[in-house]
Formats: structure tokens, C-alpha cells, sequence
């Protein structure tokens, strides 16, 4: 697998984005959600350093810490199977495995085909939600129910006949009492030919009494290694669900991984075949599969202890010119080595545009729909630009056909708002009611809808956390809040790395004795998130409610009629330390040399313990920062303390061109999942 390099420039880009300078300036910014404290101000002062980051997929490497503090790496590319002992089935998957994209999934003998016209008929009726769990049955033979509900006999009339026709009668369709849909596999649905009994590949034993080729005795779960350049977590998820014939449920991970990077992690598959996932590695882009090993438990979202990160920061410069640019990095170096930093959410949280995301939040916790739904479908400074033409036809007509025709079906949260106003009736001045905006929201996945108010929630976090600082230092204070358990774990459903907290949350406020006795540092410190499930500082609850009055809202008044806008809230230490820190100062030619070694190529070099810093000559300068994080911190933050610098320009300063198009549209998502 050849190293993966940013794209050209495209004409939509030229286009629709602004340039670097003006772009970099009018995006969210630091100050805007509530980062604006350093931990050394006075290094700041003496000058730190600017820098470039993630010019090349290679300068930006993420290696998952399981839980038990091992750090994940690829050191096998999959198993080596003689031809003899190949099966259908993963002569089948092999020839499946595309790209990640729709045009990469080919479906085999034994799958049905669901066709765009069918599928666009399907979707005026269900959600998309809906259909994907209809599509989940043929590989899981479970039931599912819709949510809809379809008080028109017609219409139920019209659907039974669709599903029929688009599913080639492999399905059964009943109407509840409640006129919701009842779907299952038809009872004498077609025999899938070539499909192997359920156990192959899961007990094979080699003439030297191998099992499995290498990954031990079958057992519930199949774990893996996941390397992947500049793909997604959830891609990776995704496509696999689709090639393996497996619901999305039954594919774990612990953690998401930045997309524009080379990461590293581990995933499971509930009854995973080695051979089937294995053969994958023929046809997925930019991924490779690896270290397949059977394990009792799957992995969940948190079982990790946090990430191991190589980053090269390129063109560097000392802030204060004619100052000697290797004691700058020095003593920013020691200074992050020795303080830490503090515990910020980064920007990659509030959204990479010129609507932070947190602004949303506001109007979903204030049950204000209209207003929240017409910020997703505004106009702004900077936008993406496959979305410029449709923002402006819903600014100049709002009209939702006419707006959708032209939203490219990436844009999740806009296409789902106005496939929902689509269907909606207008007032006789032509404008929605509440309740329209409101289940045109109610559409956009959950996850994704949630993001609004949990963003609220950081920005919250952070503007408490720099007046914090502000106020008090580095001291400890009576009345500050730090854990009276010993070993928290994950909170949240939804955002399970965001915050890690005890189940039954115990905390205590600190006593004017335990300030004295010294057993507390700045770093046992926590700081809650708005909630009704917390305790608030009593040093800080006055700034909490401060803050929030000037939203018109209130921390101690956070419970909400929409249950899953009810925040009980959450803790996060005011301030880290990263852990095993080392640098490196080389010299390079051009922002298309590469600087540091991925886990493949050590592996095909044949030394996975060989040194990752590519040495080299020229006149540009960078530095490569090694560092481990734990869960729930961003790496954005630590390079923030580590340069002195605002985040807000990383990708703005000085690049090639070969790497402008991808430095404009790529939002820094450097938190450590």
C-alpha cells in the first residue's frame, strides 16, 4: 500500500473557499469558545513557535493504548492462507472489498439488490434510519419495528406492495395496532447458496496443531488490528458491516480515530470468521487488517487508556525573530514535559466553519427549533463548499426540493432537516411551525444531534476552566471538587470517551484541612460539564451561572421535556500531564518529504522497533513530538501549550500547494478517542 498524499486543488475549492489568511481568521476561534489561558505565560512571553501540521497523512500518527497500557501496532499483515484452503466465502468477501465507498460494495450471489429508484421510494415513507435497519435483517434474522407510524390505509396499502417489490418478497410485513410496521425475513426465504456452515474457518487446526492460523481457539469475538491512512473509524465500520453481511452493532472498537492521520487500533466482530474478515485486506483502500486474535469479550467505545501520538510539525520558526530556534523548543518542551497543560476541549469540537456548534446548543437547550434548523442551513463566511449553492437557494427560497437537489447526501444533519420540511405543510405565510422544525431535527441521527448541546456543555467547561486559572493558578482552593474514588470509568452512552467518571459518581469538595495536608495537586482537580446529575465547585458555581445567564440559561436548571436534551453532565480534570515525551529537531527539503515512518513501512522494512524519524537534509526545519495521552484530552491542546501559539492557524501557515486544497478543508480532529 502505497503512502497516501493531500489532493490537488479542485475548481469547487478555488472556488467556494476563501484564502488561508482570510479563512483562518474568520473561522471559530479560540478566544470564542472559551480558550484563552496558557499555563506558562511567562515562556509565552519569551516567545514560542509556529508550525504547520498534518501536511502529509504520515506527519499525523495515532497509536491506541489498550487497557493494558500496551500500545497498539500493526506487526502482521493479515494471515497467509495456502490456495488449498481458501473458502467461498472469502473468495466472496475478497472480491467485494472496494474502496469504502457505495460503488466499492459489490453484493454477492446470495444478496438482494435494493436499487436507487426503490430506495428513494422507501425513503418517503421511513427514515433512512429505518431502512437501514430493514437492510440489517438479512444479515442478522432479527425483527424491527418502524417508529413512523402510517394512520393512511393507502399508504400502508403503498408500502406493503414497495417492500415487497424492492425485497423481492424476502420480507414479511405486518401492521400493528399503533399502525407502525412489523418486518421480518419471510419464512421461506431462498437458501443463500454458497454460504458455508456457521462454523468454518472458526475451528481450523494446522498439521502442526496451529488453530486458526495464529488467532488461538474459537471464541465469541474476533479481534484485530486496524491500520488505516486518512479514513474514518466509522468508514472502516461501515464498509465492513456491508462486505461481511454483519449488523453494524456487531462490530466494536473502543475508540474513533482521527480521520486525516495514520492511526492505529483495535477492533472485534461478534463471531468473527478469520478467513472472511482476512480476505478484506484484498480490496479496502488505504487499510490494512492484521494480528487477528480470539478474545471472550468485544471491544466497546472507552476500553482504552488513551493514545500514543507522533507528530511532526513542519516549517517551524521561533516567534521572536533572531531567537535560536532549537532553546525555544527546549524550553517549550520542558515546560509541557513538567506543567502539562490544561485539559481544554479544542476546537475540532465546536466544528471547523464559521457557526460553532456550541451556538447550535444554545437553541436546541432552549427548545428554540427554528432557530437551531435554520443555523444548520444558513449561509456563512466559511462553509463547505460542495454546500455553497444549496445554503443560498434555502436562504433565497427556502424551499426544501429545491435545496436538496443541489445538498449532496454527505451533509447528514442538512439533508436530514429537509427531507423532514419536505413533508411538512407551510402556514399561510408560507412558513413552518415549531413542531415542523422540530421533527426535522428529531431526523438527524442522534449522535450527531446530540454533538449540539454537548458542545454547549465544553464551551461551557472552558470558559469556567480560564477563569479558573484566572482567578487562582495552579493553587489549590477549599471548595474545589476532585474524585473520592479510585477508579473512574466511563459516564455517557453517547460520548463515552468525552469524560471518564465513576458509574455512581463520588466526589468531594475540598476542605481548608485537605488543602493544608498537601495531598492534592492542581492535576486531582475536576471541573463538571452543566448538568443535574453534578455537584458544582462552590468556589466557581457563581462564574458557572454567569456564563449561562448570558444564554439564558441556567447550570442548576439543566433537565429538558426532550429526554435526551436533559444533561446530567460530567467531570474532566482541570489539567494533564502527557506521558513518555521525547523530540526530535531535523531538516527537510520540502513539505512533501516525509519525516516519519508509519507502522506498515517499519513492517516491510523489517523492523517494527526501528526508529520512525526519517533523517534528512535541506533548509526548513521541523520537529517531531512524541507523546502519550490519556482518554478525553486533545492533542491540539498539548501542541497548543507546547508552541504557545492559537490552534486557529494550524493548517493556515505556510504550505505547498500540492497540500492547500486538503489544509482548507480539513478541520484538526486531534482528540485522544
Amino acid at each position: 500500500m502505497k503512502r497516501a498524499n493531500p489532493a490537488p486543488d479542485t475548481a469547487d475549492a478555488k472556488r467556494a473557499c476563501l484564502s488561508m489568511a482570510d479563512r483562518a481568521s474568520k473561522v471559530v476561534q479560540e478566544a470564542d469558545v472559551g480558550i484563552t489561558t496558557f499555563v506558562n505565560d511567562e515562556n509565552r512571553a519569551n516567545g514560542g513557535f509556529s508550525g504547520m501540521i498534518k501536511a502529509l497523512y504520515s506527519d499525523f500518527q495515532v497509536n491506541e493504548i489498550g487497557l493494558d497500557g500496551e500500545v497498539v501496532h500493526l506487526t502482521d499483515e493479515g494471515v497467509v492462507v495456502p490456495k488449498k484452503e481458501k473458502t467461498p466465502t472469502e473468495a466472496d468477501a475478497g472480491a467485494n472489498a472496494g474502496s469504502g465507498d457505495k460503488s466499492e460494495v459489490k453484493e454477492d450471489k446470495d444478496s438482494y439488490t435494493l436499487n436507487d429508484e426503490d430506495r428513494t421510494s422507501l425513503l418517503e415513507f421511513i427514515t433512512a434510519e429505518e431502512l437501514q435497519q430493514v437492510e440489517d435483517l438479512f444479515s442478522s434474522g432479527n425483527k424491527m419495528e418502524t417508529t413512523t407510524t402510517f394512520d393512511d390505509k393507502q399508504q400502508r396499502t403503498s408500502l406493503h406492495q414497495l417492500l415487497r417489490k424492492a425485497f423481492g418478497g424476502r420480507l414479511e410485513t405486518v401492521t400493528s395496532a399503533e399502525n407502525t410496521f412489523k418486518i421480518c425475513l419471510a419464512r421461506k426465504a431462498p437458501k443463500r447458496r454458497g454460504q458455508p456452515h456457521a462454523q468454518e474457518s472458526m475451528s481450523h487446526v494446522d498439521e502442526n496443531g496451529v488453530h486458526n492460523y495464529g488467532a488461538g481457539p474459537f471464541k465469541k469475538y474476533l479481534h484485530f488490528t486496524v491500520y488505516k491512512e486518512n479514513r474514518e473509524t466509522m468508514e472502516i465500520a461501515s464498509t465492513m458491516s456491508k462486505l461481511l453481511h454483519t449488523p453494524n452493532k456487531f462490530i466494536g472498537f473502543a475508540g474513533t480515530k482521527d480521520r486525516r492521520g495514520v492511526t492505529t487500533q483495535r477492533f472485534s466482530i461478534h463471531r468473527g470468521k478469520v478467513l472472511r474478515v482476512n480476505a478484506l485486506n484484498k480490496g479496502l483502500k488505504q487499510t490494512v487488517l492484521g494480528n487477528f486474535k480470539y478474545e471472550d469479550k468485544g471491544l466497546e467505545l472507552g476500553d482504552l487508556s488513551g493514545n500514543e501520538f507522533v507528530i511532526a510539525i513542519r516549517d517551524v520558526n521561533p516567534c521572536n525573530p533572531g531567537a535560536d530556534i532549537k532553546q525555544v523548543v527546549e524550553k517549550c518542551f520542558n515546560s509541557l514535559k513538567e506543567k502539562g497543560f490544561i485539559n481544554y476541549y479544542g476546537l475540532q469540537r465546536f466544528g471547523s466553519f464559521s457557526i460553532s456548534t456550541h451556538q447550535l446548543g444554545v437553541h436546541v437547550l432552549r427548545s428554540e427549533w427554528k432557530q437551531a434548523a435554520e443555523l444548520i442551513l444558513s449561509e456563512q463566511e466559511v462553509m463547505a463548499p460542495l454546500s455553497v449553492e444549496a445554503r443560498k437557494i434555502w436562504a433565497e427560497t427556502r424551499d426544501p426540493k429545491a435545496t436538496l437537489e443541489k445538498m449532496p447526501n454527505r451533509f447528514t444533519a442538512e439533508v436530514s432537516v429537509l427531507r423532514q420540511l419536505e413533508k411538512e405543510q407551510v402556514d399561510d405565510n408560507g412558513e413552518y411551525s415549531a413542531q415542523s422544525y422540530f421533527k426535522a431535527l428529531m431526523q438527524i441521527p442522534k449522535n450527531l444531534r446530540m454533538m449540539y448541546s454537548h458542545a454547549y456543555q465544553s464551551y461551557v467547561w472552558n470558559v469556567v476552566a480560564s477563569k479558573r486559572f484566572e482567578l487562582f493558578g495552579l493553587e489549590v482552593k477549599a471548595g474545589d471538587l476532585v474524585y473520592d474514588n479510585d477508579e473512574p470509568v466511563a459516564s455517557d452512552d453517547d460520548f463515552k470517551e468525552d469524560v471518564f467518571q465513576s458509574k455512581d459518581p463520588q466526589v468531594k469538595h475540598l476542605t481548608e484541612e485537605d488543602v493544608a495536608s498537601g495531598k492534592y495537586t492542581i492535576y486531582d482537580v475536576i471541573l463538571p460539564t452543566p448538568g443535574f446529575r453534578i455537584e458544582y465547585p462552590t468556589t466557581l458555581l457563581d462564574v458557572y451561572k454567569e456564563v449561562m445567564a448570558k444564554d439564558q440559561l441556567d447550570p442548576e436548571s439543566m433537565a429538558r421535556n426532550v429526554k435526551e436534551f436533559s444533561l446530567t453532565g460530567s467531570y474532566r480534570h482541570v489539567m494533564v500531564k502527557p506521558k513518555n515525551m521525547s523530540y526530535n529537531i531535523v531538516k527537510y527539503k520540502d513539505n512533501t518529504t516525509p519525516l516519519v515512518k508509519t507502522d506498515l513501512e517499519l513492517l516491510r522494512e523489517g523492523d517494527v522497533n526501528a526508529s520512525r524519524v526519517i533523517e534528512s537534509e535541506g533548509d526548513k526545519t521541523a520537529v517531531v513530538l512524541k507523546m502519550s495521552l490519556g482518554v478525553s484530552t486533545y492533542a491540539t491542546m498539548a501542541l497548543r501549550e507546547f508552541m504557545k501559539i492559537d490552534t486557529s492557524r494550524f493548517g493556515f501557515t505556510k504550505v505547498d500547494k500540492a497540500t492547500k486544497s486538503e489544509a482548507e478543508e480539513t478541520t484538526e480532529t486531534t482528540e485522544t478517542k
